[in-house]
């Protein structure tokens, strides 16, 4: 698929010209769970680890690290779709991890998992960001996660950014009690 106009650059590197390169600064759990069946937890992530360039040991002392912090190591084992809707949540986000990339995209990434399950993922979120530097691009639709999460927030209607800034910014410039309030008014 051909990119349509403009440039796209990731951390200095053309996503074109340097593709291999910008690749591997990304880390992408998408919102839909898309997992091979056939491998085990583990494997999975030693396998992701493979591809982007690890060494087999470094890729599974990187998928261990990554099994014991998303709590699925008793899982190693199991495979895929033999998890909770919360795990396979997990196991994407620790997959878009095992690389070590410098930006992490989530999608949706708290959908269908229970509130202990959201509160673990935002806790790591913020370690991840704080701790290791990674910046990471969130899409959601809850708005109390944009407001804790995001130190910079854009509000889209059809395709376009329509407001963006801190989470107090946008509550300054619309009104209301919190994010949820702003957005409202911002949608009217």
């Amino acid at each position: 698929m051909r990119a349509p106009t403009g440039h796209l650059f990731v951390f200095g590197h053309d996503a074109v010209g340097d593709a291999q390169r910008a690749r591997l600064l990304l880390g992408v759990a998408p919102q839909d769970v898309h997992l091979d069946r056939f491998l085990s937890v583990r494997d999975v992530l030693v396998y992701h680890g493979r591809y982007f360039g690890m060494d087999r040991l470094e890729a599974g002392r990187r998928a261990d690290e990554l099994l014991a912090v998303f709590d699925l190591t008793a899982k190693a084992r199991s495979t895929p779709n033999r998890l909770s809707g919360g795990m396979r949540r997990r196991l994407l986000i620790a997959r878009a991890l095992v690389h070590r990339p410098r930006l992490l995209i989530l999608d949706e990434p708290t959908a269908g998992v229970d509130l202990e399950l959201r509160h673990e993922l935002w806790s790591y979120l913020r370690r991840l960001h704080r701790d290791e530097n990674v910046t990471v691009l969130l899409t959601t639709h809850y708005l109390e996660e944009a407001q804790e999460l995001c130190e910079r927030v854009a509000f889209i209607r059809d395709g376009q950014i329509l407001s963006e800034g801190s989470s107090a910014e946008l509550i300054a410039r619309y009104g209301g009690e919190d994010l949820h309030d702003a957005y409202i008014e911002a949608m009217r």
